[in-house]
């Protein structure tokens, strides 16, 4: 199961579904309020993401599954651990956070909430959100196309709920309680979740496994695929389910 990120949908693990599907079964939903997906209530939370995923999960049969997700989607299916375990056989968290409030310093998450606001305002006023630092330059022109199609379908009132939420979330309670198989991986060059919060990741819980992909940025999956699906297909297939 592949969780997106902010200002993403399904496809961005395309990747991911091309290469995996002869050895597993593989699925990306689109979040609420993303891809096609109905629209986020406003008053939704962190937990409610969670719970929502655990009802794709049961409804498609897959639990307990491989669960992996990108920066907000990695943040989500920590969430998701914490609230539904049974239905993580693992956990792949790539180039992500344990929330901002929970891996970055004091004054970047300002930073960022400053960022946050503005981004809402460029987004109310059909500015479509992009990343910057998210893709190294490059490969930025490889998976520019992609990533403008999934940025032309983004909806503000959805940033307005997510950015909110990531901002605020401090899950460090929750690391050291993880019990199932945890892989890290990390783009060695991604400029928003730089490696620093990768080692705090590591040294939380207990007998994570961390992968750093050379060249890559804070997409990973996308910028450097061969590799990245290398890494989840060996982590899998040492820890199989069912």
């Amino acid at each position: 199961m592949f969780v997106h990120g902010v200002g993403e949908d399904s496809r961005i693990w395309q990747p991911q579904l091309d290469a995996l599907a002869d050895e597993f079964t593989v699925v990306a939903w689109d979040e609420p309020g993303a891809g096609r997906s109905s629209d986020v209530p406003r008053d939704f939370g962190l937990a409610d993401y969670a719970h929502c995923l655990a009802g794709l999960i049961d409804a498609l049969a897959l639990g307990p599954a491989h669960v992996a997700g990108l920066w907000w989607g990695g943040t989500v299916v920590q969430e998701l651990y914490r609230h539904h375990a049974e239905l993580v056989g693992t956990l792949i968290l790539v180039d992500t956070y344990a929330g901002w409030k929970g891996s970055l310093p004091e004054e970047e998450v300002r930073a960022r909430v400053a960022g946050v606001h503005e981004m809402l305002r460029r987004a109310r006023r059909g500015i479509r959100p992009d990343s910057p630092g998210a893709v190294r330059r490059r490969a930025a022109r490889r998976v520019h196309p992609l990533l403008a199609e999934i940025a032309a379908a983004v909806r503000p009132e959805t940033l307005e709920t997510q950015l909110p939420l990531m901002a605020e979330a401090d899950q460090r309670d929750l690391l050291r309680g993880i019990a199932a198989p945890v892989l890290l991986i990390w783009g060695d060059e991604d400029a928003r979740s730089p490696l620093s919060v990768a080692r705090q990741f590591e040294q939380a819980i207990p007998d994570a496994k961390l992968v750093v992909i050379p060249g890559a940025g804070h997409v990973s999956n996308l910028e450097r695929p061969n590799e990245f699906n290398d890494a989840v297909r060996e982590f899998c297939r040492v820890h199989p389910l069912g």
